[in-house]
């Protein structure tokens, strides 16, 4: 066990690998305990560490004194944006277990695009934005994000899991990580919990509309005078029309980019990665650290 009140295990990203969907299940497990909000944030952004570690540890005080505690904060891993969390978490918390999902660069890019197109911290189509928000590549440089933790606390310290494997094996893959955090219970993998943050579900964010019509009088209001039709028909105006699509420049010009960084991640997990290559490796078996 970790020190009075932290966590035991952390998920640290990367964003918009199935790092959601891996909370949830881990919280439906007997013994674990997930700290709520999924996302605290706490070692990287500077609003939530003025907090201080008193607001952390609360984070944690509805888990019973045997469970394992853990909490999931994709900030940790976006380098070279939120450059504190790293130092602070190694600091605080040395002996921590981490665990690092990953997905296809491209793949994650994409989504990540999605997510600020619905909260309106990206605007235009996805090509333009590539250029305006270097962000959507560097999360998704797994060695550049990584190589700094597994020199910090140690490969031992550390599960690498892609996205695509727990699609695959979900089981499998759910027993390896509680392995990992050292859960002594038996888990299972409950296919009844839906996949989460699907972009395609979401509405843009909107100040107006929601103070508007996203409160509980005008739910019910709406749902007793609108026909759903018409419903439906004005909640598409608030959906992503269709999946963004790169056009064929920019694919050619992120596989350069993600395949310098796979040709690094590779080694680190014994095998040879590249954009192409990718899904295929990474589905057939569970990857670790070599």
């Amino acid at each position: 066990m970790t020190g009075p009140g932290f966590p035991d295990f952390i998920i640290i990203g990367a964003m918009k690998a199935a790092t959601s969907t891996l909370q949830m299940q881990l919280a439906a497990q007997p013994g674990i305990f997930m700290a709520t909000p999924k996302e605290p944030n706490f070692f990287s952004d500077p609003d939530r560490w003025a907090l201080g570690f008193d607001w952390y540890r609360a984070l944690f005080s509805g888990a019973k004194p045997r469970d394992l505690r853990g909490e999931a904060s994709t900030h940790y891993t976006k380098l070279p944006t939120l450059p504190d969390a790293l130092p602070r978490l190694h600091a605080a918390i040395p002996q921590a277990k981490l665990i690092y999902m990953m997905r296809h660069p491209v793949d994650r890019l994409v989504s990540h695009y999605s997510h600020g197109w619905l909260e309106r911290s990206i605007e235009g189509p996805i090509d333009a934005a590539i250029d305006r928000h270097p962000e959507l590549i560097d999360y998704g440089c797994y060695a550049m994000q990584i190589r700094p933790w597994l020199d910090s606390f140690g490969a031992g310290a550390i599960l690498p899991v892609f996205a695509e494997r727990m699609a695959a094996a979900p089981q499998q893959e759910l027993e390896r990580i509680c392995r990992h955090i050292g859960y002594a219970g038996a888990p299972l993998w409950s296919d009844g919990l839906a996949a989460q943050n699907v972009s395609a579900d979401r509405l843009r964010d909107s100040v107006w509309r929601d103070r508007l019509v996203d409160n509980p009088p005008a739910r019910s209001l709406r749902r007793a005078l609108v026909p759903r039709s018409i419903r439906d028909r004005i909640k598409r105006h608030w959906q992503m029309p269709e999946k963004p699509v790169l056009s064929d420049a920019s694919i050619r010009r992120l596989h350069e980019i993600f395949d310098c960084d796979l040709a690094q991640l590779g080694p680190l997990l014994g095998t040879r990665l590249d954009c192409a290559n990718f899904r295929t490796i990474v589905r057939e078996r569970s990857l670790d650290w070599a």
